[in-house]
Formats: C-alpha cells, structure tokens, sequence
C-alpha cells in the first residue's frame, strides 16, 4: 500500500512516519510513505500556494494549480484513491478505516488557512476525512492519523494479527480491561478471574467487561450497532 502526502509542511509528516509501527511497516515493504512538498508544484516565481478568496473575507485560500498538477504528477498513471482532510468529511472510525484498507494507492491532501477552492473538491477530491469536530492548525496531523490507523490494518504489519480481533471500536465495543503484572501492587489486586486459568471464564468476563465499559463511557457506540 503506497500513501502520498502532499502538504506544505512535509517536515511535519517525515518523522513520524519514521517511527514505531509506521516505520516497521515500511521497512516490511509493506508500505510506502512519502511527503510531498505542495510548493514544488506551484509555477508562481515566490512558490506561493495560496491566494485572497473572491468576494472579500478573512484569511487565505489554497489554490486549484499547485494542488491539480501535484495530484496529477503523483498519481502518473496508478489508479490512486484522493483523500481531503477538512471539517467537511465524515469522522475517521475503524470501519472507515478499514475500508480505505481497499485502495492499493492513496494521495491525502492536507487542508490548510481558511480551505481550498472548492473546484478541487469537484474535481480531484474523492472522499474527504475528518478526525473531529475541533480546528487545528493544518491537515498534517489529520493525514498522520488516517495513515496510522490504516497501516495498522494492513496484514503483516502487527506482530500478532489476533490482536486486531479485541481492539476497541471492533464490534462498536471498547476494549475489555487490562491487567500485568504484578498481580497485586499496593493493596490493589488483578481480577482474580484472569490468574484462574479458566480461558472460557477469562473471555465471558472480557466480554462483559468491555459491554460495561461501553455501557458506561461511549454508549453511543451501542446505538449506531442497532
């Protein structure tokens, strides 16, 4: 799976995905990362990216010539699926997530300043992503999230494939509690469940723990399993 990254600021994306799972992920070739300079692609002699919005108003917008030829150029002739990250798009969840696990190639732009024209959304954007309904200061932390949880689902990439079977948002459940040890540290005790050995035991308390902790923390979650 190939994820390009076209931003203005591509020392922002580079070393995270440099590290930890993403950059295992990488050397396992499983994944290929890379950051592309939006100004590289701009014909403006002071490699400007953006420009005042027509009808007046605060702020700058990002503009369609830098953004077209760069997606252009990065695409060439692969079939590549166009991620926008903006207020727009609907909530990154694990089930998005895991259908953007269906496209080989992957171009996410990084929204920044008051937007983009919106003839980029017409044209270039196939689906635009959002990680909340917050303001931050550009599209590079929203693209590192999306490509976060993604890799993560990609085969190979984790060390124990069963543990992506239990992981919270699976089943519109969160994760069961966890425990390590010792078992017991300063008078509080491991559930006495989990150092039984009884595996059928361990998972029906799993079970009922995690609906528990839905019920109480994120009951929405048991809605939208209706």
């Amino acid at each position: 799976m190939r994820f390009d990254v076209i931003t203005i600021f591509p020392n922002v994306i580079e070393p995270m995905v440099n590290e930890s799972i993403l950059k295992r992920a990488q050397d396992k070739k499983l994944v290929k990362i890379q950051a592309h300079d939006l100004r590289d692609y701009t014909e403006d002699k002071h490699r400007k990216v953006d420009d005042r919005p027509f009808g007046g108003g605060p702020g700058m917008v990002m503009c369609c010539q830098p953004i077209f030829d760069a997606v252009k150029k990065i695409r060439g002739r692969r079939k590549a699926h166009v991620v926008m990250t903006c207020p727009r798009g609907k909530t990154l969840t694990q089930k998005r997530a895991k259908r953007l696990t269906k496209h080989k190639n992957i171009i996410i732009i990084c929204g920044h300043y008051e937007g983009i024209d919106e003839r980029i959304y017409d044209e270039l954007v196939d689906e635009s992503v959002s990680i909340g309904d917050y303001v931050l200061t550009g599209g590079e932390i929203p693209a590192l999230v999306i490509m976060d949880a993604v890799t993560r689902l990609i085969p190979g990439v984790l060390g124990k494939e069963e543990s992506l079977d239990s992981e919270s948002f699976d089943q519109n459940r969160l994760d069961f509690p966890q425990y390590t040890r010792p078992a017991d540290f300063r008078g509080k005790k491991v559930p006495d469940v989990l150092l039984s050995g009884h595996h059928k035991e361990v998972e029906q308390w799993r079970k009922a723990q995690a609906l528990a902790l839905t019920k109480k923390h994120r009951p929405d979650l048991l809605k939208d399993s209706k």
